[in-house]
């Protein structure tokens, strides 16, 4: 089979890209947002992305998850931008206050405006959904169940020793922006053909050839799956319930890793934040078992693969922002979910 192309690369620092990006993709897609603990309380919230749009997830007063365009309907101020915990919305700008229904309780001096109609402003409400401890927004507020979007995952995690209740929430680590394109991020997580030569201390703790390492993809699920290496060696000890690695891409934004060995589980989205920025975080959940030196390891091994991936990114950035080819090419075989991700990004881009 001969080598298939790439999207054109202009398309990786396009801000008109992005837009329709934003339209046709991320508007009505489920996309991780946050995990079930920081939203646990009425009157808890926490702010977060799909894809380019700020959304607020926030617990009501009547214990209801509800999510809302993180946006004041006066005069676009950004309503919350950290955790908290209220009894309403106040917008920070001119004191607006919305319930935690979304409906605005009150706004100084509206009574003097004869037109003004209270009643009728209320936030831009969003569908929010809690799978286990891991909560998801889709910008569409009349959407399919997340369920659906799911697909075959949970029952993957389930086939693979991944008890999601059995699940902690350990921490959540957040990198500093990457200067490239969220496209760039997706692909790259997408192919474990560079991980023999790029992350010499994963390769060591799973089997990453191409007889071993296998690619699969389910409508918009893309998945992965690495075994321990037999002959041992990896930096930290991959034995336990976990057999195999796992990791999962939920088009268009959302990765999921399971590594072999103790009960463990680590997800996040991949924000888009300009053509060229993008951003990136983890939530890590362990089992209860797992003891403060596995886990050790474990962090660390994938801190090294993060950093290793930044740089690997990043270079990918100033090649194909740097005019010189107009776009690349795939092995058919080693680079599939690339392929199939590019075709899902065109068939969502009207072909």
């Amino acid at each position: 089979m001969t080598a298939a192309r790439t999207l054109p690369y202009a398309w990786y620092a396009d801000p008109a890209v992005l837009r329709v990006e934003q339209e046709r993709i991320f508007a009505g897609a489920w996309q991780y947002a946050t995990h079930t603990e920081l939203v646990a309380e009425p009157g808890s919230m926490t702010p977060a992305w799909a894809g380019s749009l700020p959304v607020l997830v926030v617990r009501g007063g009547d214990g209801e998850l509800r999510g809302f365009v993180n946006v004041c309907r006066h005069r676009g101020h950004v309503l919350c931008d950290a955790d908290a915990t209220r009894e309403t919305i106040q917008c920070r700008y001119h004191a607006w206050t919305y319930d935690l229904d979304g409906s605005l309780r009150s706004a100084p001096r509206v009574e003097r405006e004869e037109a003004f109609d209270r009643a009728s402003v209320t936030l831009v409400p969003i569908s929010v959904e809690a799978w286990g401890p891991f909560v998801f927004v889709n910008p569409e507020p009349n959407t399919g169940p997340l369920a659906e979007a799911l697909g075959a995952l949970p029952t993957l995690l389930s086939d693979g020793g991944v008890e999601i209740d059995a699940l902690r929430f350990h921490a959540r680590a957040v990198s500093d922006e990457y200067a490239c394109n969220w496209k760039v991020c997706a692909e790259n997580f997408l192919e474990c053909y560079h991980c023999a030569v790029a992350h010499p201390s994963l390769a060591k703790t799973l089997d990453v050839s191409p007889d071993a390492y296998v690619l699969e993809h389910d409508g918009t699920l893309l998945s992965q799956f690495g075994p321990p290496r037999d002959s041992g060696g990896g930096v930290y000890d991959a034995a336990g319930q976990i057999e195999r690695g796992q990791f999962h891409f939920l088009f268009p934004s959302t990765v999921v890793n399971v590594m072999p060995g103790r009960l463990n589980l680590s997800i996040g989205p991949i924000v888009p934040r300009g053509p060229e920025r993008t951003s990136r975080f983890l939530d890590y959940f362990v089992g209860d078992d797992v003891d403060e030196e596995w886990l050790r390891g474990y962090l660390e091994l994938d801190e090294q693969v993060g950093a290793e991936d930044r740089a690997l990114v990043e270079s990918v950035q100033r090649g194909i922002a740097s005019g010189a080819l107009d776009s690349g090419m795939l092995l058919p075989q080693s680079e599939q979910l690339i392929a199939r991700f590019q075709a899902l990004v065109l068939e969502a881009l009207g072909g």
